[in-house]
């Protein structure tokens, strides 16, 4: 849903609550699934809202074309399907009690994506949010927190929320009005853009780790769902601590009839200091992002450490300019075994040396062939995305790259492979979708 004019915005204001009864019942009407790979988990917004299947044989509801509710903690591994439509039954959680906040109840208030998302490296302060909401022409602000999970070298970004409040601002009315899908996450479960169904490690129990260290937090994936801007995954605000996350770093601003680009300049100096970027989202529904915005990612897990706050410009196709001060700060070019002169984050380059010094050490030094060696720090998105890879905070490497292509079992030694393991890396041939050339800092080792 893309707001560009102020006509527009005023068009669905009126039109959405005299639309929704006729859109739901279409919704319902919906039977069966989609050949939902994960058992039990409703998806929204992606064909109708239908949910799947569980394990243990649950069907749709004859008649009504929506699943009938049951308990979620039954039917195998999974959870048992929850009805479509804004009048689910609340589930019962037994997958994370320790995660689970209360049911968001019924839904009420306008359904509608911001026109501003504003993300910071810190907790914007309630002064500071009071000030935005006090702006004329500001109708709703929405604080979340924000940040990025390394993932398979895909940085997933990850909004930890109020269920309630934060549903009302998704690109997708379905998913909205779909009460199972905010059940499931204030349930303590994981919505996850229906998009990246395939893209995802989720595990055959249907758990996905936000990380990717062997000891990263799973959280079970409740639902495919369409979500805001910018967002591909949310739990609820319970994750907060558990992830790392800086609570309360993002705003999801919505400004109604008003032009949302003048509103900009008011809100960046309230939020001056605060090292926040400032993105209007009918860029973002065109382009990924706002390309004449200075972007914030605010990463978490293991390699948070090596990456800290990473701000960068996009220059178009696919590449970016970090800020010239992280550069400083984090990036190097040193020598190190085999490869020779590398360009990196400065923190991968102990383990690297050892890793590279036991491959010499063991006889597997022809195994690597430095005239295939792709690189370390290249500043871009992921190939076709506006997502960034480890590449982009110089944290992974690729070698041997003509035998190692994307989705192929590869070719590199084995040997090799344990060697990297066992100094902090992992291997992208361990993968869901395999990146045999591909190997990653994960953790850092200290060698001794």
């Amino acid at each position: 849903m893309r707001f560009g004019s102020r006509g527009r915005r005023a068009a669905m204001a009126r039109v959405l609550p005299a639309a929704l009864p006729a859109l739901l019942a279409a919704v319902l009407a919906v039977s069966g699934c989609e050949g939902s790979a994960q058992s039990g988990t409703p998806e929204a917004g992606s064909s109708g809202a239908s949910a799947s299947t569980s394990g243990s044989g649950s069907a749709p509801a004859s008649g009504s074309g929506s699943a009938a509710p049951s308990d979620p903690t039954s039917g195998g591994s999974g959870s048992s399907p929850a009805s479509a439509g804004g009048d689910a039954q609340p589930s019962q959680t037994g997958l994370d009690p320790a995660h689970a906040v209360d049911p968001p109840g019924r839904r009420t208030g306008l359904i509608a994506p911001p026109d501003i998302i504003a993300t910071s490296s810190r907790t914007i302060d309630p002064a500071a949010v009071a000030a935005v909401r006090r702006l004329k022409g500001v109708v709703d602000v929405e604080q979340v927190a924000l940040a990025q999970v390394p993932i398979e070298n895909r940085a997933l970004e990850v909004a930890a929320v109020d269920p309630g409040t934060y549903r009302n601002y998704v690109t997708d009315v379905r998913s909205a009005e779909t009460a199972a899908v905010w059940q499931r996450v204030a349930g303590g479960e994981v919505a996850v853009r229906p998009e990246l169904r395939k893209r995802v490690p989720v595990d055959h129990d249907g758990y996905l780790a936000l990380g990717s260290t062997s000891d990263a937090p799973k959280v079970h994936v409740g639902a495919w769902a369409p979500q805001t801007w910018e967002v591909d995954a949310v739990v609820n605000d319970s994750w907060i601590d558990t992830l790392h996350m800086t609570p309360g770093n993002a705003l999801l601003i919505r400004t109604g009839g008003t032009s949302p680009s003048t509103l900009r300049g008011p809100i960046e100096r309230i939020l001056r200091g605060t090292e926040a970027s400032v993105q209007m989202t009918d860029v973002v529904a065109r382009e990924g992002l706002d390309p004449h915005v200075v972007q914030t990612a605010v990463v978490v897990g293991t390699i948070a450490d090596a990456v800290g706050t990473y701000r960068y410009s996009v220059l178009g196709d696919g590449r970016i300019a970090p800020d010239p001060a992280w550069v400083r700060t984090h990036i190097a070019t040193e020598a190190v075994p085999i490869l020779g002169a590398v360009t990196c984050n400065k923190m991968i380059f102990p383990q690297l040396r050892a890793a590279l010094e036991q491959v010499v050490q063991q006889g597997l030094a022809d195994r690597i062939h430095p005239g295939e060696y792709a690189g370390c720090f290249y500043p871009r998105f992921i190939a076709g995305t506006t997502t960034l890879s480890n590449h982009a905070f110089g944290l992974a490497l690729d070698l041997n790259t003509p035998g190692n292509q994307r989705g192929t079992v590869g070719q590199m030694d084995r040997g090799v492979v344990a060697i990297f393991k066992r100094w902090g890396f992992a291997w992208g041939g361990d993968w869901h979708y395999t990146d045999p050339m591909h190997f990653e800092m994960n953790q850092l080792v200290a060698p001794r």
